[in-house]
């Protein structure tokens, strides 16, 4: 059941229209001297290596493959945009009811039953009542006090604790049960108990 990585400018400054390979203005070409004029490729070699004056070529097929894949992405945004978050259940009445139904992990359960407060029974001595008609003893927890009272009566006397400090103080080999006379109830045994108190420490010291 249970679980963040210059270029330095020096020298002579390069005439960004002259072709790869070719001195700047003003400076000799190698074995010639200053006056000589740079020998520049062409137009038809250009073209050779597509660069001025190369006409591109035009795929009538891999442009309408990008126009649908342009549009598809579109779609997939648009879809995004306006579907609705999941909701996350914010208290542990809700939790509980999501959990159990299937519809909620069993992680993100933990971390709501964390910090809710919870209600205990209380009797004449500090500390949790334990139920002890159960094939081992476990101690009945309520997600509020209307449902407290409907387990113990509406005069019934009781104390509240977050999840976290049931898990901290609950007595080694005891289980709990979650809303014994509810709707929507949890019984977890010594075991479950264990793991849901490793799996709290894990997230809180790492």
């Amino acid at each position: 059941m249970y679980g963040y990585d210059q270029s330095a400018y020096g020298g002579h400054p390069q005439d960004p229209h002259a072709p790869h390979g070719q001195p700047p203005y003003g400076q000799p070409q190698q074995g010639g001297g200053y006056g000589e004029q740079p020998q520049y490729p062409q137009a038809d070699q250009y073209q050779q290596q597509g660069g001025y004056g190369a006409q591109p070529h035009h795929d009538p097929h891999h442009a309408q493959q990008q126009a649908q894949h342009a549009q598809q992405q579109a779609q997939h945004q648009a879809a995004a945009q306006h579907q609705p978050a999941p909701a996350t259940p914010l208290n542990l009445v809700d939790g509980l009811r999501a959990y159990t139904s299937g519809a909620l992990a069993t992680e993100d359960f933990q971390d709501i039953f964390w910090s809710a407060k919870v209600y205990c029974p209380r009797g004449d001595t500090p500390g949790f009542l334990a139920v002890q008609t159960t094939q081992e003893p476990v101690i009945p927890l309520f997600t509020s006090l209307r449902e407290l009272r409907k387990y113990a009566g509406k005069e019934s006397r009781y104390f509240t604790v977050t999840g976290g400090e049931v898990l901290d103080l609950l007595p080694h080999g005891y289980g709990f049960a979650l809303d014994m006379e509810g709707e929507h109830r949890l019984v977890l045994d010594a075991k479950a108990v264990d793991e849901m108190t490793e799996y709290a420490m894990r997230r809180v010291y790492g």
